[in-house]
């Protein structure tokens, strides 16, 4: 069974830092298409952050030139460092991971991936 376990949300300022991460365990990490994912209350969910087995990384245009999506060496642990933060940012964040999606970028439908994570609640207030 593939487990993944977000942590590293809370609440910040406008203008202020987190850093998610996401642990990885029952499959391996660096074979699949990884992303980051958050959704709003009433809002749909949308595709923040991907990362390729590879490590090429695409962003949101949202969330360009402000968040960085990474992972380790070993493959799990997957991290969202999020700067410059703003309460639109304000959302329940997801990693995600599936080896089967096709082009890996952040608006490709969440639906194509099949391990998520609980999520973490990301707060940031004006």
């Amino acid at each position: 069974q593939v487990q993944l376990v977000e942590s590293g949300g809370g609440s910040v300022q406008a203008g202020g830092s987190l850093r998610l991460s996401c642990e990885v365990s029952g499959y391996t990490y660096n074979r699949c298409c990884m992303a980051w994912f958050r959704q709003a209350p009433g809002k749909e969910r949308e595709g923040v952050a991907t990362i390729t087995n590879y490590g090429t990384t695409s962003y949101t245009d949202s969330v360009k030139g402000r968040f960085t999506i990474s992972k380790d060496n070993a493959g799990t642990t997957l991290i969202l460092q999020m700067n410059s933060l703003k309460p639109e940012d304000t959302a329940m964040y997801y990693c995600a991971a599936d080896p089967a999606v096709i082009p890996c970028r952040p608006w490709v439908a969440y639906r194509q991936w099949n391990y998520w994570g609980q999520g973490t609640q990301v707060t940031v207030s004006s």
